[in-house]
């Protein structure tokens, strides 16, 4: 009898089914958002991404939300995970450089040399808009070439600052504001806009993605990570306009 209750036990505790790993979770900058899915769409697994501005995730990681995975738009919200804890710093690296551009409404004139006379006269009474500039990478990296161009002083009354990069496009695809700054892979993502000018890459910071597990990442976010330095996801982010930065296997 004791043996047969035994056996029972066994068999039943045998069929049930084994726990699966939740979705890896990745917690993205908000410019990511078109090409991380065809990146997940090429993944063999489940993957679940949450986007916003860099400054904003960085601080949800820092609390604790459960993401496995953290891209961001500027190595200065990584470093400040690093400080926190908050990350496995070996496994970080840089996935990923961007470009920016000033951007009107499609088929938008060209502008060579936007000059302060030349963007308050297109602005008229609009706004320029610009991801908010203390606490998104893309706002950030505006403000810096704004300030580099003597820009900033003059400009600086008439910013629509938007919560991440993505929005501030969509001002412009609108047709809320008749200018922003946003990078070249939100312009070639939007067919609502157009790229009137090529910000010069050397007057602002460079723009470059890391990318890092938490320290709370599960077994499989490792193998999502190394799909992201693989050369068919280099090939993704070369097609969306993106500038892979690690040597694909």
């Amino acid at each position: 009898m004791i043996i047969r209750l035994c056996i029972c036990v066994y068999v039943a505790f045998s069929a049930l089914p084994a726990v699966a790993e939740r979705p890896v979770t990745v917690f993205a900058a908000a410019s990511l958002s078109t090409v991380l899915g065809d990146i997940v769409a090429a993944w063999e697994g489940p993957v679940s991404v949450s986007y916003g501005g860099s400054g904003l995730l960085a601080r949800q990681v820092a609390l604790g939300a459960p993401a496995d995975l953290v891209l961001l738009a500027n190595p200065q919200w990584m470093d400040w995970l690093v400080q926190n804890g908050a990350i496995i710093s070996d496994t970080r690296q840089d996935l990923l450089a961007n470009r920016l551009v000033l951007i009107g409404p499609a088929g938008a004139t060209q502008i060579p040399n936007p000059t302060l006379d030349k963007i308050l006269k297109i602005l008229g009474n609009g706004r320029l808009a610009i991801g908010q500039t203390d606490s998104v990478p893309a706002g950030q990296y505006a403000r810096a070439y704004l300030q580099d161009t003597g820009l900033w002083t003059g400009v600086q009354h008439a910013l629509a600052e938007a919560e991440n990069v993505r929005v501030a496009l969509s001002y412009v695809a609108r047709g809320e504001t008749p200018l922003g700054i946003v990078y070249a892979t939100d312009a070639k993502a939007e067919q609502q806009v157009t790229a009137i000018f090529d910000i010069p890459p050397d007057s602002h910071p460079a723009i470059r993605y890391p990318l890092a597990l938490t320290t709370t990442a599960q077994n499989s976010a490792t193998d999502f990570l190394n799909f992201l330095l693989s050369a068919k996801a280099s090939a993704i982010f070369d097609a969306h306009g993106f500038i892979p930065l690690q040597a694909a296997q």
